[in-house]
């Protein structure tokens, strides 16, 4: 009930921000969003031994999620500095840990809701696809996998997940994304709805094996406790740290030059 009456809140709230509410609040509440998800993250690294300094994380990650242009060399300068940083570790074996694992949580979180804002300057509703295109797959495999599953995932890295339920996930989300973008993007091709849909949900599962494997790690059940039947906010938006950075790939296609 917790879970569900949580997701009653929080959904609304996204909607009405991606949508309706002017950008700098929309900027607001994704910088709110990616602080809390990096707030968590170095939970995880302290308790993996990479202690992260915070002051110098969240400052460092609002650059990212905020500087205007220039966003490859903006990313290269923190994780300079973030190596640097890492030399006042005492022992010299925590440098490379310390160092790697405070820039990959900046682009982790703040680079993926970098990718998040320019979703929504290029149409909110491509943001909102990303996002509740997880929002279906992740309630889909739930409750799938909790009535039906009977062949564990990756026991190793999360065993309440199944096969059962994965599929079902990536099913759902694949009608979804493809009813979606037909009716709220006109211009997008039936192929090109099915492989951005496609693509953008395993991205989704990727992103929720990868927080569970670092969850495992730790030796930790939850990311956080904020979000009654949810965990942590990483708990609730690991698989959109995944999809929105792949989506936000796919429309820009820098592959095209």
């Amino acid at each position: 009930m917790k879970r569900v009456l949580t997701a009653a809140i929080l959904i609304p709230a996204a909607v009405y921000l991606i949508l309706y509410a002017p950008r700098p609040a929309f900027v607001a509440a994704a910088g709110f969003m990616a602080v809390m998800c990096f707030h968590e993250y170095r939970r995880l690294a302290g308790a993996h031994g990479a202690a992260i300094w915070g002051p110098f994380g969240y400052a460092a990650g609002l650059v990212l999620l905020l500087a205007p242009r220039a966003e490859l060399l903006v990313a290269v300068l923190v994780l300079l500095a973030a190596f640097t940083l890492a030399l006042t570790s005492e022992d010299l074996r925590h440098v490379l840990l310390r160092g790697g694992a405070l820039a990959a949580g900046l682009l982790y979180t703040f680079g993926a809701w970098r990718c998040g804002v320019h979703l929504r300057d290029f149409d909110p509703h491509w943001l909102l696809f990303a996002l509740a295109l997880v929002w279906v797959g992740d309630s889909t495999a739930y409750y799938i996998g909790k009535g039906f599953g009977r062949h564990r995932m990756a026991p190793r890295l999360s065993p309440a997940k199944t096969w059962e339920g994965a599929v079902a996930s990536l099913a759902a989300s694949l009608a979804f994304g493809i009813l979606y973008l037909s009716r709220f993007i006109s211009e997008i091709a039936l192929a090109e709805a099915v492989a951005v849909s496609l693509v953008a949900a395993i991205a989704g599962q990727l992103g929720d094996l990868v927080e569970s494997a670092l969850k495992r790690g730790a030796g930790l059940k939850d990311s956080g406790g904020l979000l009654p039947g949810h965990g942590g906010f990483l708990d609730r938006l690991d698989s959109s740290l995944f999809t929105m950075p792949v989506v936000y790939c796919w429309l820009a296609r820098p592959w095209q030059g």
